[in-house]
């Protein structure tokens, strides 16, 4: 249980101020794109160094499954971190939206990811790549040869990186969690695209994880549950 709450505390903090910031911060004209990858890759940094020594710092269900799959946590871990997850991204976005009723500002926009111009085949590729990158870099830098130590750092500053190039084309997901909140508020068409930043992530993760442990031997010499104090 307690797993569940860090998960769910880390996932809010994720998307509250994630999508909090590209949306009061006016986007990319406004903040623009590093301000917006810094809120992400920042909000990372502070869960890693916090809840990181109670739940690894999951707070993305493509990392979960990626550990789930190299048999660092249990099916029944598993389903604490994704229902943690969930519970957090649905209240991130649900206190962004109280924030901007309280404000009189639209609600329209509330940092929901979409194809843009990519069309559902090109978001697919996009976020399919951008969280592989992102969670091999995980599955390496907590693996057997990683450092736990620097693992927050590496991490954060890696989400940024694939928040750079991600913005401007899907507004970057790789996280299924973080879609979903936004999602339910905005409705209409990030609803009905939300499946490509579901489905998207986990196969990316998935290959990550099976691609770090045949090839940079992330596992070696583990085949019991591994979680890290950052994960």
């Amino acid at each position: 249980m307690n797993k569940l709450v860090a998960e769910a505390i880390g996932t809010f903090v994720l998307v509250l101020f994630g999508t909090g910031t590209a949306v009061l911060g006016g986007g990319i004209e406004g903040i623009g794109i590093l301000g917006i990858a810094m809120a992400f890759g920042l909000s990372i940094i502070a869960m890693a160094y916090s809840i990181g020594t109670i739940s690894g710092c999951h707070v993305n269900p493509a990392v979960s499954i990626a550990m789930f799959v190299n048999k660092r946590i249990n099916a029944t871990e598993l389903v604490y971190y994704l229902v943690g997850q969930v519970i957090g991204g649905i209240l991130g976005s649900l206190v962004l939206f109280t924030f901007l009723n309280l404000s009189n500002l639209s609600t329209i926009n509330m940092g929901q990811n979409g194809f843009g111009d990519l069309g559902a085949g090109g978001a697919l590729l996009v976020e399919f790549i951008l969280t592989f990158v992102f969670v091999l870099v995980i599955m390496v830098v907590t693996g057997r040869k990683g450092n736990a130590n620097l693992a927050g750092l590496v991490i954060g500053f890696t989400l940024v990186l694939i928040h750079l190039l991600g913005i401007p084309l899907t507004g970057t997901s790789v996280n299924p969690a973080r879609s979903l909140g936004p999602a339910v508020f905005a409705g209409g068409e990030a609803l009905s695209q939300l499946w490509v930043f579901i489905v998207a992530p986990i196969l990316g993760g998935i290959v990550a994880a099976i691609v770090g442990k045949m090839f940079f031997q992330t596992e070696q010499g583990n085949e019991s549950i591994v979680n890290k104090d950052i994960d």
